[in-house]
């Protein structure tokens, strides 16, 4: 297990709102720019999982927002696997600044055939990759 997966990020200006504040939904772009680097990272990217048979959907998505980022600001986002089930696997979000949390959040993704979109078992492989981001059990 390697620990949790961290992506380094910088506020665009395009990305804030009036009051000079990321909008809130772009939190669920860098939670999913992170996750696309995370499976590259796991599994040598998203394509090569869905090539060999397998894709996700997300069935749930969460943010707390606990302060501001502003135009410019450099941040992390930090990924933990904290749940491979049969079928599903959860993350657990926080965006840093400067090791200070920002926001928090959760994914919750549900595997599924890359042919026919049924819900599917994860692939021993792809649980193999994911488990090296995967919080330590207790």
């Amino acid at each position: 297990m390697s620990g949790p997966f961290r992506h380094r990020l910088r506020v665009r200006y395009n990305e804030c709102d009036p009051q000079g504040v990321v909008f809130n939904a772009n939190y669920l772009t860098y939670f999913d720019i992170t996750i696309t680097e995370l499976w590259r990272a796991a599994l040598g990217g998203y394509q090569a999982m869905v090539e060999s048979g397998a894709d996700v959907v997300v069935a749930e998505a969460r943010v707390r927002y606990l302060g501001p980022l502003r135009f410019d600001d450099e941040f992390e986002v930090v990924a933990k696997v904290t749940r491979l089930g049969g079928t599903s696997m959860t993350t657990e979000m926080v965006v840093e600044r400067a090791g200070d949390p920002v926001a928090e959040g959760e994914l919750r993704h549900v595997f599924i055939n890359a042919s026919g979109g049924e819900k599917s078992p994860i692939p021993e492989g792809v649980r193999a990759g994911l488990e090296r981001f995967a919080a330590p059990a207790g």
